[in-house]
Protein backbone atom coordinates (compact mmCIF):
# COMPACT_ATOMS: atom_id res chain seq x y z
CA UNK A 1 0.00 0.00 0.00
CA UNK A 2 0.97 3.20 -0.74
CA UNK A 3 1.00 6.93 0.45
CA UNK A 4 -2.35 8.06 -1.65
CA UNK A 5 -4.80 5.63 -0.73
CA UNK A 6 -6.21 3.25 2.37
CA UNK A 7 -6.40 0.36 -0.01
CA UNK A 8 -3.91 -1.39 -2.40
CA UNK A 9 -5.71 -1.79 -5.93
CA UNK A 10 -2.92 -3.85 -7.19
CA UNK A 11 -3.17 -7.77 -7.44
CA UNK A 12 -0.28 -10.20 -8.15
CA UNK A 13 0.68 -13.95 -8.68
CA UNK A 14 3.74 -15.22 -7.90
CA UNK A 15 3.40 -19.10 -9.50
CA UNK A 16 5.57 -21.75 -10.61
CA UNK A 17 5.13 -20.91 -14.80
CA UNK A 18 3.11 -17.71 -14.48
CA UNK A 19 3.93 -14.40 -13.16
CA UNK A 20 1.43 -11.42 -12.84
CA UNK A 21 0.82 -7.97 -11.65
CA UNK A 22 -2.19 -5.82 -12.52
CA UNK A 23 -3.35 -2.49 -11.53
CA UNK A 24 -6.95 -1.11 -10.97
CA UNK A 25 -7.47 1.95 -12.13
CA UNK A 26 -8.85 3.61 -9.31
CA UNK A 27 -10.97 6.69 -11.73
CA UNK A 28 -12.71 3.88 -12.74
CA UNK A 29 -14.08 2.75 -9.61
CA UNK A 30 -13.78 -0.25 -7.88
CA UNK A 31 -9.90 -0.90 -9.06
CA UNK A 32 -8.95 -3.28 -6.26
CA UNK A 33 -12.18 -5.42 -7.57
CA UNK A 34 -10.68 -5.16 -11.56
CA UNK A 35 -7.28 -6.05 -10.11
CA UNK A 36 -8.36 -9.29 -8.54
CA UNK A 37 -10.69 -10.33 -10.71
CA UNK A 38 -8.29 -10.29 -13.58
CA UNK A 39 -5.42 -12.46 -11.49
CA UNK A 40 -8.30 -14.78 -10.46
CA UNK A 41 -8.52 -15.91 -13.87
CA UNK A 42 -5.02 -15.72 -15.21
CA UNK A 43 -3.51 -17.95 -12.45
CA UNK A 44 -5.78 -20.60 -14.02
CA UNK A 45 -3.23 -20.54 -17.03
CA UNK A 46 -0.35 -21.31 -14.08
CA UNK A 47 0.76 -24.98 -15.68
CA UNK A 48 3.57 -26.17 -17.81
CA UNK A 49 2.49 -25.96 -21.14
CA UNK A 50 4.76 -26.60 -24.44
CA UNK A 51 7.68 -23.27 -25.37
CA UNK A 52 5.83 -23.10 -28.84
CA UNK A 53 2.44 -22.78 -27.30
CA UNK A 54 3.53 -19.76 -24.66
CA UNK A 55 2.29 -17.08 -26.89
CA UNK A 56 -0.86 -18.52 -27.83
CA UNK A 57 -1.86 -19.68 -24.24
CA UNK A 58 -0.70 -16.85 -22.42
CA UNK A 59 -3.18 -14.82 -25.22
CA UNK A 60 -6.38 -16.74 -24.21
CA UNK A 61 -5.32 -16.12 -20.53
CA UNK A 62 -5.84 -12.69 -21.33
CA UNK A 63 -8.84 -12.69 -23.13
CA UNK A 64 -10.24 -14.58 -19.97
CA UNK A 65 -9.26 -12.34 -17.64
CA UNK A 66 -11.30 -9.38 -19.52
CA UNK A 67 -13.97 -12.09 -19.99
CA UNK A 68 -14.25 -12.12 -16.59
CA UNK A 69 -14.67 -8.70 -15.74
CA UNK A 70 -17.16 -8.50 -17.92
CA UNK A 71 -18.85 -11.36 -16.45
CA UNK A 72 -18.70 -9.75 -13.20
CA UNK A 73 -19.94 -6.40 -14.19
CA UNK A 74 -22.46 -8.41 -15.37
CA UNK A 75 -23.24 -9.89 -12.09
CA UNK A 76 -22.58 -6.61 -10.34
CA UNK A 77 -23.66 -3.91 -12.41
CA UNK A 78 -22.52 -1.54 -9.08
CA UNK A 79 -19.37 -2.06 -10.56
CA UNK A 80 -19.70 -0.71 -14.28
CA UNK A 81 -16.83 1.33 -15.43
CA UNK A 82 -14.44 -0.96 -13.40
CA UNK A 83 -10.79 -1.58 -14.89
CA UNK A 84 -7.10 -2.96 -14.46
CA UNK A 85 -3.89 -3.11 -16.44
CA UNK A 86 -2.22 -6.39 -16.89
CA UNK A 87 1.64 -7.39 -17.13
CA UNK A 88 2.06 -11.72 -17.11
CA UNK A 89 4.74 -13.87 -17.86
CA UNK A 90 4.29 -17.18 -18.55
CA UNK A 91 7.38 -19.84 -18.74
CA UNK A 92 9.01 -22.75 -20.03
CA UNK A 93 12.17 -23.14 -18.73
CA UNK A 94 14.12 -20.80 -20.62
CA UNK A 95 11.13 -19.52 -22.83
CA UNK A 96 9.22 -17.35 -21.93
CA UNK A 97 6.10 -15.10 -23.02
CA UNK A 98 5.21 -11.76 -21.92
CA UNK A 99 1.78 -9.94 -22.66
CA UNK A 100 0.60 -6.35 -21.30
CA UNK A 101 -2.26 -4.14 -21.66
CA UNK A 102 -1.77 -0.92 -20.35
CA UNK A 103 1.03 0.97 -18.60
CA UNK A 104 1.86 -2.04 -16.55
CA UNK A 105 5.55 -2.62 -17.83
CA UNK A 106 8.35 -5.27 -18.00
CA UNK A 107 12.21 -4.78 -17.91
CA UNK A 108 14.82 -7.02 -18.52
CA UNK A 109 18.51 -6.57 -17.42
CA UNK A 110 20.66 -9.18 -19.37
CA UNK A 111 23.17 -11.15 -17.75
CA UNK A 112 25.00 -11.72 -21.61
CA UNK A 113 25.55 -10.40 -25.09
CA UNK A 114 25.21 -6.74 -26.55
CA UNK A 115 22.92 -5.58 -24.20
CA UNK A 116 24.53 -7.04 -20.87
CA UNK A 117 25.04 -3.90 -18.26
CA UNK A 118 21.26 -2.41 -19.59
CA UNK A 119 18.13 -2.53 -18.32
CA UNK A 120 15.73 -2.56 -21.28
CA UNK A 121 11.94 -1.70 -20.94
CA UNK A 122 10.39 -4.71 -23.29
CA UNK A 123 6.79 -3.43 -22.65
CA UNK A 124 5.40 -0.48 -24.41
CA UNK A 125 2.58 1.95 -22.46
CA UNK A 126 -0.54 1.97 -24.47
CA UNK A 127 -1.27 5.81 -23.62
CA UNK A 128 -2.55 7.87 -26.11
CA UNK A 129 0.29 10.12 -26.64
CA UNK A 130 2.47 6.89 -27.90
CA UNK A 131 0.26 6.91 -30.67
CA UNK A 132 0.69 10.28 -31.97
CA UNK A 133 3.88 10.93 -33.99
CA UNK A 134 6.10 13.73 -32.94
CA UNK A 135 4.34 13.50 -29.35
CA UNK A 136 7.04 15.17 -27.77
CA UNK A 137 6.54 18.58 -29.38
CA UNK A 138 2.48 18.49 -28.97
CA UNK A 139 1.74 20.74 -26.19
CA UNK A 140 -0.96 19.22 -23.47
CA UNK A 141 -0.82 15.75 -25.39
CA UNK A 142 -2.84 13.11 -23.13
CA UNK A 143 -1.32 10.62 -21.23
CA UNK A 144 -4.49 8.45 -20.80
CA UNK A 145 -4.53 5.03 -21.20
CA UNK A 146 -5.81 3.51 -24.45
CA UNK A 147 -5.69 -0.06 -23.94
CA UNK A 148 -7.13 -1.55 -20.58
CA UNK A 149 -8.97 -5.01 -19.77
CA UNK A 150 -12.08 -3.53 -18.99
CA UNK A 151 -14.83 -6.62 -20.13
CA UNK A 152 -15.13 -4.67 -23.36
CA UNK A 153 -14.77 -7.08 -26.37
CA UNK A 154 -12.82 -4.78 -28.65
CA UNK A 155 -9.28 -3.16 -29.01
CA UNK A 156 -8.30 -4.97 -25.75
CA UNK A 157 -5.82 -7.93 -26.93
CA UNK A 158 -2.21 -7.34 -25.59
CA UNK A 159 1.11 -7.08 -26.78
CA UNK A 160 2.84 -10.47 -26.97
CA UNK A 161 6.63 -10.68 -26.41
CA UNK A 162 8.61 -14.38 -26.99
CA UNK A 163 11.95 -14.26 -25.18
CA UNK A 164 14.96 -16.90 -24.76
CA UNK A 165 16.23 -16.02 -21.03
CA UNK A 166 19.92 -17.10 -20.10
CA UNK A 167 21.22 -17.93 -16.68
CA UNK A 168 21.77 -14.87 -14.85
CA UNK A 169 19.20 -12.63 -16.91
CA UNK A 170 16.89 -10.57 -14.82
CA UNK A 171 13.26 -9.84 -15.50
CA UNK A 172 11.08 -7.09 -13.61
CA UNK A 173 7.32 -7.08 -14.01
CA UNK A 174 6.11 -3.58 -12.21
CA UNK A 175 2.75 -1.41 -11.94
CA UNK A 176 3.36 2.13 -12.36
CA UNK A 177 3.43 2.88 -8.77
CA UNK A 178 7.33 1.70 -9.04
CA UNK A 179 8.26 3.22 -12.46
CA UNK A 180 6.84 6.49 -12.55
CA UNK A 181 7.92 7.30 -9.10
CA UNK A 182 11.92 5.48 -9.50
CA UNK A 183 14.22 6.86 -12.62
CA UNK A 184 15.11 3.95 -15.10
CA UNK A 185 18.93 5.02 -13.47
CA UNK A 186 17.84 3.90 -10.16
CA UNK A 187 16.13 1.13 -11.26
CA UNK A 188 18.88 -0.26 -13.41
CA UNK A 189 20.97 0.52 -10.55
CA UNK A 190 19.06 -1.47 -7.77
CA UNK A 191 18.20 -4.39 -10.44
CA UNK A 192 21.97 -5.11 -11.05
CA UNK A 193 23.29 -4.29 -7.75
CA UNK A 194 20.85 -6.33 -5.57
CA UNK A 195 22.44 -9.72 -4.03
CA UNK A 196 19.14 -11.44 -4.61
CA UNK A 197 15.68 -11.19 -6.56
CA UNK A 198 13.89 -10.56 -3.13
CA UNK A 199 16.54 -7.98 -1.99
CA UNK A 200 15.99 -6.18 -5.33
CA UNK A 201 12.23 -5.83 -5.06
CA UNK A 202 12.24 -4.98 -1.53
CA UNK A 203 14.66 -2.06 -2.41
CA UNK A 204 12.90 -0.86 -5.67
CA UNK A 205 9.22 -0.92 -3.24
CA UNK A 206 11.15 1.19 -0.86
CA UNK A 207 13.01 3.81 -3.32
CA UNK A 208 8.51 4.49 -4.63
CA UNK A 209 7.21 4.95 -1.21
CA UNK A 210 10.47 7.10 -0.27
CA UNK A 211 9.74 9.00 -3.48
CA UNK A 212 5.72 9.44 -3.01
CA UNK A 213 4.23 6.48 -4.73
CA UNK A 214 0.89 5.46 -4.61
CA UNK A 215 0.46 1.54 -5.12
CA UNK A 216 3.79 -0.46 -5.54
CA UNK A 217 3.51 -3.79 -6.87
CA UNK A 218 6.74 -5.26 -8.47
CA UNK A 219 7.94 -9.02 -9.16
CA UNK A 220 11.60 -9.68 -9.82
CA UNK A 221 12.67 -12.95 -11.11
CA UNK A 222 16.23 -14.40 -11.23
CA UNK A 223 17.20 -16.93 -14.21
CA UNK A 224 19.05 -19.34 -12.33
CA UNK A 225 21.01 -22.37 -13.98
CA UNK A 226 19.39 -24.11 -16.22
CA UNK A 227 15.62 -23.63 -14.84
Amino acid sequence: MGLGRRRNEDAIHVGRCLFAVADGLGNHGAGDVASATVIEAVRRYDREVDPGALPVVLGEAVQAANNAVRHRVAAEPSLAGMGTTLVALLSAGTAVALANVGDSRAYLLPAAGPQRGHTIQITEDHLYRNLVAGAAEVPHLSDKLTRFLDGHPDGRSPDITVLALTSGDRILLCSDGLSSYVSPEHLHATLAAAATARQAVDRLIASALTRGGPDVSAIVLHVGDDS
